[in-house]
């Protein structure tokens, strides 16, 4: 009987170091791991928002970093489209409409979609919001279509940011900074 005990602990405490040594999903983990958390993302989850007047506009997007490459002319080629972040295409939502540049963007959700140009970049806000990357972007779908040109600078912006800025009353800004590049979209809350 003693034996049959001593082998119920063995197998008990034996079976709890296992445990420790695997996330909740059952994955092993490294020791590096188990004592600092799990390994953070190279292109991290988050979001930009702000109200500005009535209209609360949000921007959902996963933000890569440079990391010593080559963004605008090599990782994201010139005149080819970039869902503006890593993984999942960037979306922006708006509860009221906004005019760009004399073009109303009707409130709702939408994908956010650029054509990095060296001169000039178009700005597309598709209807098809939830979809990976730009694998599924089909250009019958944009609402809007803006086109922009693109600041430049000396300072490396290393991770990919977005801004929602209050200009004044019903006076906005979108800005989406990376590497050299910011491009600003101006907007105005519809009355």
């Amino acid at each position: 009987m003693k034996k049959i005990i001593i082998t119920i602990v063995i197998a008990v405490i034996s079976f709890s170091g296992f445990a420790q040594d695997h996330d909740h999903k059952g994955h092993s983990m490294t020791n590096k791991e188990t004592t600092e958390g799990k390994k953070k993302s190279l292109s991290p989850h988050t979001s930009a928002m702000a109200m500005i007047g009535d209209a609360h506009v949000h921007i959902d997007y996963s933000s890569p970093r440079v990391r010593d490459r080559v963004i605008f002319g090599g990782l994201v080629g010139y005149d080819r489209v970039w869902q503006a972040g890593a993984h999942m295409a960037t979306w922006i939502e708006t509860n009221k409409d906004l005019v760009f540049d004399g073009k109303t963007l009707p409130a709702g959700k939408y994908a956010f979609f650029t054509i990095p140009g060296r001169e000039t970049w178009k700005v597309m806000f598709n209807s098809n919001w939830d979809q990976h990357g730009k694998d599924e972007y089909d250009e019958k779908n944009d609402v809007l279509v803006l086109n922009v040109k693109p600041e430049q600078s000396q300072e490396i912006q290393e991770e990919l940011e977005y801004k929602v800025d209050k200009i004044g009353g019903n006076k906005g800004m979108i800005s989406l900074g990376w590497e050299k590049v910011k491009i600003s979209l101006p907007f105005e809350v519809s009355p």
